[in-house]
């Protein structure tokens, strides 16, 4: 096998950083312990007597936590853009072992010297207000003794994705990754979509026993870690370390019900109205995305080397700007986009914080759902660059509830230019699929939030007691609307397939909280697209600088995920549905 070709990861050195180094020698290596040291000590040694003093160290503190994020960012692309390289796989884990818990270390003690001195010199500016919350925060959450948990979690984070990275499989006589193999799930043969459906979920039941051995290791660290913090639950402590100052975890159940009053009858609506037409007296799960009245799937793009210049296209129609941003990052290497063997499952967009860029990366084989995936990815690459002025890296990254927002916004903004890639009949059938699929999603989300509540409340269960709770809670949820029979072995471990469970635990409110907002900014376009763009693009340019309310009010949107909130979703939802019948 061919290793490490120039598109199987990154080149950092082809971009340049917008502002030159103060701080940090110029021939710093970020793999050398001694040399990071020096540059945490320095910074921790000087004498804070004034605000000149203060800012001075904000700025080179955030100069060198850009820097070494960078450094992190770069290692783990690397990885995750090709698992199956021994030696991506030991430079990151190295710096999982050895750097990241003695940079966690300096950081508290950073919090602490900074804190201290604001007390003594006296109040701050009230730009710092929001970024000062959260130092407090971080410092009354910090325990020393959670450093080597914290790595040693990292590190069964990222056997679980060189695990799942690696996973193929052969359909038709042809090896193929699961993420291409989904594509088949929109044919319009039932034969093909079921053999499909049991050949992806037996090979991810393959590995089932190895994901649960390393998620009771996680679930133990993760209960080890919260008791050490003073937390009741591991609940309470990621909520504590996501800042999630604004909500709680009673207003996330009293969403998960909402969600099930409201959406789960419309799911119902949506899936009779399909059964009718495919003609079935009962939907199999192979059955929910293929095109209802026979009709082939759509094909945004035949040759992969097309996807990315089609979206550009998109991305120049809606906004002369975004599409002129979108264009530089494929010019700049900064798009990894098509599945292949040994690349990391799902996708995501990370920032190189030092040269202040995004760097997209995802798994697209040729359905309609990579356009969705790279829309949405793009919309946090513009976020990346709308806040990349801002003087501190800490409000280079807005809360994750408005970063989703950023994303899924952008989903349904561009897609009002996706004739690029698509006849108008097939832009009414995309308009009836994005609405049973949003949907879904809400469902999805309450019941894996739900999930997640539960796991970390049930700190001591066994993988058979998970199972039964993941079929449990997708039944409460809509999914017993469809026909399991002879299939209930293959249902419990559903949940693995759910990479966040292992990667970010407790990130899936977020992608709720924000499709409200997002259908709210889509309501406000189809009124009057130029305001909600403008709109869009003055809140995601404040980065973290303030609160989540309020980078909602600049969005022009509410901050609300209630009932009455997801009431008005669902009407709007049923509204396109019935309109793209």
């Amino acid at each position: 096998m061919q290793k490490n070709p120039a598109h199987h990861g990154l080149d950092v050195s082809r971009l340049a950083a917008p502002d030159k180094r103060r701080y940090i020698p110029p021939q710093t290596d970020f793999n050398d312990i001694e040399h990071i040291k020096t540059l945490y000590t320095g910074l921790m040694d000087r004498p804070l007597k004034n605000a000149d003093d203060l800012e001075a160290f904000l700025l080179h503190r955030s100069e060198l936590e850009a820097a070494v994020r960078q450094h992190r960012a770069v290692l783990y692309i690397r990885m995750t853009c090709q698992t199956d390289d021994a030696e991506r796989t030991a430079v990151y884990r190295r710096f999982i072992e050895q750097i990241e818990p003695l940079i966690e270390d300096f950081d508290h003690q950073l919090n602490v010297t900074y804190l201290a001195a604001r007390k003594r010199v006296g109040q701050g500016p009230a730009s710092l207000a929001v970024y000062e919350r959260k130092l407090r925060a971080d410092v009354d959450l910090f325990r020393r003794d959670n450093i080597q948990l914290q790595a040693e979690e990292s590190l069964l984070i990222q056997d679980y994705q060189t695990l799942t990275g690696g996973l193929t499989a052969t359909f038709e006589g042809q090896e193929q990754t699961l993420s291409a193999l989904q594509t088949v799930l929109y044919d319009t043969d039932r034969t093909r979509r079921e053999n499909v459906w049991r050949l992806i979920v037996d090979c991810r039941n393959s590995i089932g026993d190895q994901l649960d051995e390393i998620f009771d290791k996680l679930l133990d660290l993760r209960n080890r870690i919260a008791h050490n913090a003073g937390c009741g639950t591991y609940r309470d402590y990621k909520f504590r370390q996501y800042h999630r100052f604004d909500y709680t975890p009673e207003d996330c159940k009293a969403f998960h019900t909402a969600v099930q009053d409201i959406l789960v009858p419309v799911q119902r609506q949506m899936w009779q109205r399909r059964s009718e037409e495919m003609d079935l007296c009962a939907l199999r799960p192979w059955d929910l995305l293929a095109d209802p009245q026979g009709r082939k799937p759509l094909r945004p793009f035949e040759s992969p080397d097309q996807f990315g210049p089609a979206i550009c296209q998109v991305l120049k129609r809606l906004d002369a700007d975004l599409g002129g941003q979108f264009a530089e990052m494929q010019q700049q290497g900064l798009l990894d986009l098509h599945s292949r063997k040994g690349k990391a499952p799902g996708g995501y967009q990370y920032t190189l914080d030092e040269v202040r860029k995004p760097f997209i990366f995802m798994n697209a084989a040729g359905s309609d759902d990579d356009v969705r995936v790279l829309l949405h990815e793009a919309g946090h690459a513009f976020h990346s660059l709308a806040c990349a002025d801002q003087p501190l890296v800490a409000y280079r990254h807005a809360p994750l509830e408005f970063a989703e927002v950023a994303s899924m916004s952008m989903e349904r903004l561009a897609a009002t230019r996706l004739d690029v890639l698509y006849q108008p009949d097939e832009l009414k059938r995309r308009r009836r699929h994005v609405a049973e699929m949003t949907v879904r999603l809400l469902l999805s989300v309450a019941a894996n939030d739900a999930f997640q509540h539960w796991l970390y409340e049930n700190p001591i269960h066994t993988p058979a007691q998970r199972q039964a709770q993941w079929v449990h809670l997708q039944n409460t949820y809509g999914q017993d609307a469809l026909d399991w029979s002879g299939l209930e072995e293959k249902r419990g471990a559903g949940w693995q397939s759910i990479l966040h469970f292992y990667q970010v635990p407790f990130y899936y409110i977020e992608y709720g909280i924000a499709q409200l907002g997002a259908l709210a900014i889509w309501q406000h376009a189809q009124a009057d697209e130029k305001t909600a763009l403008n709109d869009y693009k003055k809140a995601i340019a404040l980065g973290g600088s303030c609160s989540l309310p309020e980078l909602f009010a600049v969005a022009r949107v509410p901050f609300d995920f209630s009932h009455a909130a997801i009431g008005r979703a669902a009407e709007l939802l049923r509204a396109e549905w019935q309109a793209s019948l």
